[in-house]
């Protein structure tokens, strides 16, 4: 399962950006939400035992996932992911990293139509597995924007912008808005030069621009102003205003100029 690779090399990046960090920096707060880079890397940590668990010992994450979602829905995300990692720093970033190696070739070999239970609906193997990069590549943009620093992006963000695409029906359903019967089309450069094109090719509704601005759109990381995506009719500009190609309540992105790649000085 190529999606298992993926998400391994995704994580490399992050941990290649980790590496020297002092203790005092881990504690450096990030423009997403305020969360500091520990906050990040308990979370990323947290799910993904969460996805292991849901594939590799379903009877454990039966009651476990039962339990988490009601402290979460009484004590709040952050407080419920904090109690239960107790590694900070560089502790943490051990765990992270001995736990994300350990995992995703097991990933590898999984069938990736088999279902499994999540927080949300039942998903596939390898949806589980995409959403797992996706929370990685996501969540590691508010590190690499707070040091200063540009991601090295390869074309394995393919499986991010499909998710991206395919949950073009879900950021209406999460606001309780019928979904439109045409869905944009997506003419898009990818990382490697090359042209996506992608959806209906023949919609007269589009988006293009470059893939990467993309992904951070529809994962939240960049208000679409502050990128040069184009969109052309009335739902992709309403597409790109709202998308959100994670589960959960509706959320709405970032204000336009508060994400940004912070300048080394």
């Amino acid at each position: 399962m190529e999606q298992a690779l993926h998400f391994e090399q995704e994580c490399d990046v992050l941990d290649a950006l980790l590496s020297d960090l002092s203790e005092d920096d881990w504690e450096t707060e990030t423009a997403f939400k305020g969360w500091r880079i520990n906050d990040i890397m308990v979370h990323l940590y947290f799910w993904n035992q969460m996805a292991a668990w849901s594939i590799f010992d379903p009877d454990t994450f039966g009651p476990h996932i039962d339990h988490v979602m009601a402290n979460i829905h009484k004590h709040g995300m952050r407080a419920t992911e904090n109690d239960w990692i107790e590694e900070r720093g560089a502790a943490l970033h051990r765990a992270w990293r001995q736990h994300y190696q350990s995992v995703a070739p097991k990933w590898r070999t999984q069938d990736p139509k088999k279902r499994v239970r999540w927080a949300g609906p039942d998903m596939s193997i390898r949806s589980s597995v995409t959403a797992r990069q996706m929370e990685t590549w996501a969540h590691a943009q508010a590190i690499f924007d707070v040091r200063g620093v540009d991601r090295p992006e390869t074309d394995r963000l393919h499986n991010i912008v499909m998710l991206g695409l395919n949950t073009f029906g879900w950021t209406h359903k999460v606001r309780g808005l019928p979904v439109p019967e045409t869905v944009p089309a997506l003419r898009l450069r990818a990382p490697s030069g090359v042209t996506w094109q992608l959806g209906e090719t023949n919609s007269d509704e589009w988006i293009s621009g470059d893939a990467i601005e993309f992904a951070q759109v529809v994962t939240q990381t960049r208000h679409v102003a502050d990128t040069a995506l184009q969109a052309h009719g009335e739902i992709a500009h309403w597409w790109l205003q709202h998308a959100q190609c994670f589960a959960g309540d509706a959320q709405e992105p970032p204000a336009p100029g508060t994400r940004f790649k912070k300048i080394k000085g």
